[in-house]
């Protein structure tokens, strides 16, 4: 049997291909996607007109699913035993330590309440994370384990996408109960786009558009919660403020807090979302760089940080405040209130849907941001100032209002 070696450096990746004598394929040991692109090939005059066929093949599978499952970053297993101690047991490929004390953390497995969450995400150092979590049923391989929780990290937010896949993977991991399974799974996504299998369900990457997940949540619930107070979230939003939420349930904080960006359409920025943060250093360190965000706490505590936020949502009690350092750049007038009736009339319209109400809220906003580009084009460099906006004797709370939002939008001229 003739071995060919295809091997890109940088990534100390190696591609190897197993062929017999009459150039049939015979074996793949391993192959990453990444070393498809600026190969070096060993030994290319013993390749046959079969064998680069069958690398064409390869490339043009990988070619379809690069772009989606290049997505993903690892898989990971927490495993809580007969005596009541919980690990984390396996990783494919890695994790960094900081980002796996996070997840534990995250795990409920590892938590003092005993709460069962079956699906929580959220985002740290800009990595998404996924942790779906099982009650193990006997009778099954795992006659020593009494939950597990798998963890998927991924570079895009989609719950919907990872929530199925997890949920392929618990069900290998309990009818086999080792992770070589799962990890043959994570590596036929990563290569092929698609884990398939007549007992544990199929997995299809493309299924899953990203704008499906931006759509997910529902706007109408939030404005039947808060009515005209929406405008409040509306306006922090899109003045890049930072909002935080509380509520003691973790899926009540995680269904509420991934469809305020929606409210922003126009940007189409989930990564200011960070639905499931803890009080503790490490996490607040990595939330404040960031310049706007909308981070969810279950610890009632946060109310007392006001170091954190612009904006405080009590979910529980549907109360919104406006912190003091925020009240003048949030102050609200006529075109707040015209936004905020447009806003109630459309969600409150039984005919309407959710994604009808995000058209309407975000032609709004784009005949907000017009009016605001073509003001910045009177001035030098198409860059607003103060005193540009003075001369047009805006009411002062529209003059306010446009003159962070230029800020927000980098066009303000300082």
């Amino acid at each position: 049997m003739h071995i060919y070696c295809f091997s890109k450096s940088v990534h100390r990746r190696i591609c190897i291909f197993g062929f017999s004598g009459s150039s049939r394929y015979t074996a793949l040991l391993f192959c990453s996607p990444s070393a498809v692109q600026s190969l070096a090939v060993w030994r290319l005059s013993q390749v046959s007109l079969t064998a680069l066929k069958l690398y064409c093949q390869l490339f043009q599978v990988w070619n379809m699913a690069a772009t989606e499952t290049q997505l993903m970053l690892s898989v990971g297993l927490i495993e809580k035993d007969v005596n009541g101690d919980t690990l984390w047991v396996w990783c494919y490929p890695s994790v960094s330590t900081e980002l796996r004390d996070v997840l534990l953390s995250k795990c409920c497995l590892t938590q003092a309440s005993r709460d069962l969450h079956t699906f929580v995400f959220g985002q740290f150092c800009r990595t998404w994370y996924y942790i779906t979590t099982v009650e193990v049923q006997e009778p099954t391989a795992l006659n020593k384990v009494t939950h597990f929780s798998i963890v998927v990290t991924a570079k895009d937010f989609n719950p919907e996408k990872y929530a199925a896949f997890s949920r392929i993977l618990c069900r290998m991991y309990i009818k086999h109960g080792s992770p070589v399974k799962m990890m043959e799974g994570y590596i036929a996504v990563l290569t092929k786009g698609i884990c398939q299998s007549d007992e544990n369900g199929s997995f299809l990457i493309k299924d899953y558009d990203v704008r499906k997940a931006y759509l997910a949540g529902s706007v109408k619930d939030v404005v039947s919660q808060f009515g005209m107070e929406t405008i409040i979230l509306y306006t922090a939003l899109m003045l890049k403020k930072r909002i935080v939420v509380h509520h003691p349930r973790i899926e009540a904080l995680l269904e509420f807090t991934r469809v305020l960006p929606a409210l922003t359409w126009h940007r189409k920025d989930w990564s200011i979302l960070h639905p499931y943060v803890h009080l503790t250093d490490t996490e607040l360190d990595d939330l404040k760089k960031c310049p706007g965000y909308v981070a969810g706490f279950v610890d009632p505590e946060v109310s007392n940080r006001s170091d954190l936020f612009d904006v405080y949502v009590n979910l529980p009690d549907s109360v919104i405040t406006v912190s003091q350092s925020a009240k003048e750049a949030m102050s609200m007038g006529k075109l707040h209130k015209d936004i905020g009736h447009l806003i109630v009339q459309s969600a409150e319209d039984a005919d309407r849907t959710d994604s009808q109400v995000i058209k309407d809220i975000s032609v709004k906003t784009k005949e907000i941001l017009a009016n605001l580009i073509a003001l910045a084009d009177e001035g030098e460099n198409s860059k607003i100032t103060l005193d540009g906006l003075k001369r047009h004797h805006f009411p002062p709370a529209t003059e306010n209002f446009l003159f962070h939002l230029a800020a927000a939008e980098q066009l303000l001229r300082i």
